[in-house]
């Protein structure tokens, strides 16, 4: 996709959606770390249904910790390798509180030695708490930067780095949002909305559903 076409389909994501962000539920940066940690391989739909729980009864580190790993456990057991993250979460609460004072830090180094953590979740925060231009790229816009032409890429890691060259600096700041949701309710998996898509005319996809 030319840089002209790529200005334009950010044009139009902007203009259908104003001020993007994530279906994630949380009250803190904190929370919205364990929610993203806990969406690994589930959908934000189960994990809002489990961290509404979770974070009642444990809104921060310390009460987290207290909570313990069965106590997260008990609270997100709808979600997959549940007994697994919820090991993540005790942990990753307490090195915060023993390195950063209980703060989720604002750098990206920082948030991957956390357990859990990853360059995609911790884009995820740097992005959507601390407001950085930084992509984090799951399966949605894995699928849409290849399927659109828009910046394709044989991983994770290729697509990211094409996005952060190709899209306008304009658009940077809220492209991850953009792309995730237009990923995850127009350009889906087996069949895409292409009819109802905005950006239809400057997507190369060639298989285009009528």
């Amino acid at each position: 996709m030319k840089r002209d076409a790529i200005r334009e389909f950010f044009r139009r994501l902007a203009e259908a959606n104003p001020t993007p962000t994530t279906e994630l539920e949380f009250g803190t940066p904190f929370q919205l770390l364990v929610a993203v940690v806990l969406s690994a391989q589930a959908t934000d739909k189960s994990v809002n249904l489990a961290t509404r729980g979770l974070f009642a009864a444990a809104p921060t580190p310390e009460e987290m910790i207290t909570l313990g790993e069965e106590g997260v456990a008990s609270h997100i057991k709808t979600i997959g390798l549940y007994r697994n993250k919820a090991k993540n979460v005790v942990a990753l609460s307490r090195l915060l509180l023993e390195r950063h004072a209980g703060e989720v830090p604002a750098n990206r180094e920082a948030l991957e030695a956390l357990p859990g953590v990853g360059r995609k979740t911790a884009n995820v925060v740097l992005n959507t708490v601390f407001r950085q231009p930084v992509m984090a790229v799951d399966t949605h816009i894995f699928r849409v930067a290849n399927r659109t032409g828009l910046a394709p890429g044989k991983d994770v890691l290729a697509v990211e780095e094409a996005l952060m060259k190709r899209v306008p600096k304009e658009y940077l700041l809220d492209a991850h949002h953009w792309l995730i949701l237009h990923g995850r309710y127009v350009c889906t998996a087996r069949k895409p909305r292409c009819p109802e898509c905005v950006v239809r005319d400057l997507c190369e996809f060639r298989d285009k559903t009528a």
